[in-house]
């Protein structure tokens, strides 16, 4: 089988989950077919069985913030670049509204397939709005029209179909649910400090790992850091702001607490995986997440999690076995739970280790490309028997 996926994000350009399952799944699919990623900006990759292709928006609309809309039109326009090349492919697999026209206009030039995945609903961000202005309206569109037109969606935890079967016209025979995986062998457990040292984290402390948006709830956050334990540390390591306004903010709130550390970087792997082994508990206090694959990070390195019980996170972090749920938005319940967990280490530890064996049982992106492989192809025979949309 010939697949062509089209991302925003590849590495190196990654900034968010939808680009770090991306570069796993294709990976993964690599080793059961032919795989074409198309994605923003300048990437030429080439691997057995996988070749990588970037693309540039339309200079006419490519930098410039001059306007809030100017992001929304720049990524249509890369879709058309997409589109515009030969495609030698059975199935083209979109990931994010960013994408979504170029997978509608080679799904009607190529007459293939289209296969969907969501990593997050536009109607469930409004605060975007304050970010793309009325290119929040353009970024609502293409995602809609991607997903009604789509031969199968994918959605990431079963709370998300619910979510799109309640916010799409789309048939419910349509929309499956894949979760996101995790590369177990990347993310495990390690004894080396080296990077605490380099970046000044003593323990105890509470990880959070995230970009700087109001949808991670990394301000409730700090407000109930307020309440855990002198000895305690809480490290952010968090960039990428969604607005500067966010990041502003971000600096003015921990200014003059010495209790918080802030990593203000996207760290390598490596250096992730020693923040995430040797944290007392990782938090995620998201008050919308569809899937939340840092919490597979945490658990694959055997560390509990605290997290907001929202979105698909109840599908990966099991209360009272890996971690603590809690309500989102709610800084006094979040404080409790990351007390208990800083209060009782051996427990903390057996809920560490548990979230590793869920992980290798369940997660592992090797099974989930086998899946996503059986998703092509109903896809694929389905589109032959259908008449045209």
């Amino acid at each position: 089988m010939n697949v062509l996926l089209l991302s925003r994000e590849y590495p190196p350009h990654v900034y968010g989950g939808a680009g770090v399952v991306v570069d796993h799944l294709s990976r993964a699919l690599a080793r059961r077919a032919s795989v074409e990623v198309r994605c923003f900006g300048d990437n030429e990759q080439a691997r057995p069985n996988l070749a990588v292709h970037g693309y540039a928006p339309w200079e006419r609309l490519a930098g410039g913030p001059e306007v809030a809309y100017a992001p929304a039109l720049e990524a249509l326009s890369v879709g058309l670049a997409m589109a515009r090349d030969a495609v030698r492919a059975d199935v083209v697999h979109t990931h994010t509204w960013y994408v979504g026209l170029g997978g509608m206009l080679v799904q009607a030039i190529h007459g293939l397939p289209l296969v969907v995945t969501l990593h997050s609903l536009e109607p469930l961000r409004p605060w975007k709005a304050d970010q793309l202005g009325t290119g929040y309206l353009v970024s609502t569109w293409a995602e809609r029209l991607a997903v009604e037109r789509a031969d199968r969606v994918i959605a990431v935890s079963a709370q998300m179909r619910a979510d799109i079967l309640a916010n799409f016209r789309v048939e419910p025979e349509r929309v499956v649910v894949l979760h996101n995986g995790v590369d177990a062998e990347a993310f495990t457990r390690t004894e080396r400090r080296d990077a605490l040292d380099r970046h000044g984290v003593r323990e105890p402390y509470a990880l959070f790992v995230g970009r700087i948006s109001e949808q991670k709830g990394i301000f409730q956050l700090l407000d109930a850091a307020r309440q855990l334990p002198e000895a305690g540390q809480l490290v952010l390591c968090a960039s990428s702001p969604d607005t500067p306004e966010l990041l502003t903010r971000l600096q003015t709130a921990v200014s003059g607490r010495p209790q918080i550390r802030w990593i203000n970087a996207m760290l390598p792997v490596d250096e992730v995986v020693q923040l995430y082994s040797h944290a007392a508990v990782f938090v995620c206090p998201s008050i919308y997440e569809p899937f939340g694959i840092i919490n597979l990070e945490a658990m694959a390195c055997a560390t509990p999690v605290v997290a907001s019980r929202v979105g698909g996170i109840p599908e990966v972090v099991q209360d009272g076995e890996t971690g603590w749920l809690v309500e989102p938005g709610d800084p006094a319940a979040l404080a409790r739970a990351l007390q208990a967990a800083l209060a009782d280490p051996a427990r903390a530890r057996r809920m560490g280790e548990a979230g590793r064996r869920r992980v290798e049982a369940h997660f592992s992106w090797d099974r989930i490309a086998a899946l996503t492989m059986d998703v092509y192809q109903r896809a694929i025979d389905d589109h032959r028997r259908a008449p045209a949309r």
